[in-house]
């Protein structure tokens, strides 16, 4: 085995130059593709669609003038219908808040009678009254009238 000392002034020493370096350089261009086609057919696509829907739900039985016209006069008798219906609606609300009201004030005026009365003293009236003489039947027998005597039907 040899041994060999890179440091030992004894050896020679050999110069080497070095080869020259290249360096390589690689570009790369990445070209994307545009969208801007998908969008055209994307939107001719959803008017085709749409052209068609329009055609399928408007395929009715061709309506006359007379129709149209009788169909035109049966939505303005129900529209005038309607509003009719509602202002009754309204009078009949009105009337009865009136009467609701007639009703509270009625109430209302009561409930003051009422505590007038048990805020005024009693007033007591006396008089005399005449006390009627009964006058004799026919037959000649007196009659007792008490409280408790059953009145005879007249």
């Amino acid at each position: 085995m040899t041994h060999f000392n890179p440091n030992d002034p004894d050896r020679d020493t050999v110069i080497v130059e070095p080869a020259p370096v290249y360096s390589e350089t690689t570009e790369t261009v990445i070209v994307r593709e545009s969208n801007t086609g998908w969008w055209i057919a994307g939107i001719l696509g959803g008017l085709v669609l749409l052209a068609v829907m329009i055609i399928l739900f408007n395929r009715q039985a061709p309506q006359t003038d007379d129709q149209l016209l009788a169909a035109e006069a049966a939505a303005a008798r129900s529209e005038a219908e309607a509003r009719q219906a509602a202002a009754a609606g309204q009078i009949a609300g009105a009337q009865a808040s009136v009467e609701v009201a007639r009703a509270n004030a009625a109430r209302a005026e009561a409930d003051a009678r009422a505590a007038e009365a048990r805020a005024a003293e009693p007033v007591v009236i006396e008089r005399e009254v005449p006390v009627p003489v009964p006058s004799e039947p026919a037959n000649g027998s007196a009659a007792v009238v008490t409280t408790t005597t059953p009145q005879p039907q007249r």
